[in-house]
């Protein structure tokens, strides 16, 4: 496996762990309707949150949240779409994008909350 899609499974990890210590339920991981994804679903209060999680190393590139585009943004939405069709009854939907660098030193997040590109 390469070594960013490792990377981005070790911060899937740490994105479900990090979130439920904030008080998250987590409902789905990489949950898959056609070729589009969505990193993470889960519940919050009244609210079902659709979570992208971008990581990296370093933000020598620039921040993961830079990497969310809306071309990527469009594809979730579609995956929350049919999320929503498969799953009648949820009325309150929030989308999040939960950035995270992990180091050798320390590994920091940055929720945008309510992101709508």
């Amino acid at each position: 496996m390469a070594i960013h899609n490792e990377l981005g499974k070790t911060g899937e990890a740490h994105a479900a762990g990090w979130l439920t210590t904030k008080g998250y339920t987590i409902l789905h991981r990489n949950w898959r309707y056609s070729h589009y994804e969505i990193d993470i679903i889960a519940q919050k209060g009244k609210k079902t949150h659709f979570i992208e999680v971008k990581c990296r190393s370093t933000e020598a590139y620039g921040y993961p949240e830079e990497a969310v585009t809306k071309k990527k943004f469009k594809h979730l939405q579609r995956a929350a779409d049919e999320y929503l069709h498969q799953h009648p009854g949820i009325k309150w939907i929030q989308y999040d994008v939960l950035s995270i660098i992990i180091n050798k030193k320390e590994t920091t997040y940055f929720l945008l909350e309510d992101v709508f590109l």
